[in-house]
């Protein structure tokens, strides 16, 4: 199965959530990350906290969704309807689910701080991963409708 994490620039979250994602899945599952409007580059905060957590980061980039190497099986975006952000609608015949993370790459204040708002779009969509990846999922491969509720279910979690 192949699961798209996406949002807009593809510089933060959706990048954190494919590293993440790819770390802890198991075999026969595979993430990857887009953007509508790729920023072009994988912010450096993003990188530095991908390392401190331990979670490769070779080979990850900035991309558009036009570009994907597989058609994914589940579409989740990820850009925060709190902040006013509209998710890029991904077309074609796909699971979606939405699980809406503020993006760091728009926080303000002091490095701590900033440091502080990465962090905390990390380990929501760490403990939404996991959550995810606790499902019985070769069951709900054959069960879209179950698969469904549960995605969006994980999408309102919060650490």
């Amino acid at each position: 199965m192949n699961i798209l994490f996406l949002c807009t620039g593809n510089s933060c979250r959706s990048i954190l959530g494919e590293a993440t994602f790819n770390h802890l899945a198991p075999d026969g599952w595979r993430a990857m990350s887009a953007g509508s409007k790729p920023a072009g580059y994988v912010h450096p905060r993003s990188i530095a906290l991908l390392e401190r957590e331990g979670i490769s980061t070779a080979g990850y980039h900035s991309k558009s969704w036009d570009n994907l190497p597989l058609r994914p099986d589940i579409v989740i975006t990820v850009c925060s309807n709190a902040a006013g952000e509209t998710c890029p609608a991904f077309l074609g015949p796909v699971m979606r689910a939405h699980w809406g993370v503020e993006d760091p790459a728009h926080a303000t204040g002091t490095e701590l701080e900033i440091d502080a708002a990465f962090k905390a779009a990390y380990d929501i969509l760490r403990f939404r991963i996991e959550a995810f990846l606790c499902l019985p999922l070769e069951e709900l491969k054959n069960l879209p409708g179950r698969m469904k509720i549960e995605l969006d279910r994980i999408g309102t979690l919060l650490p």
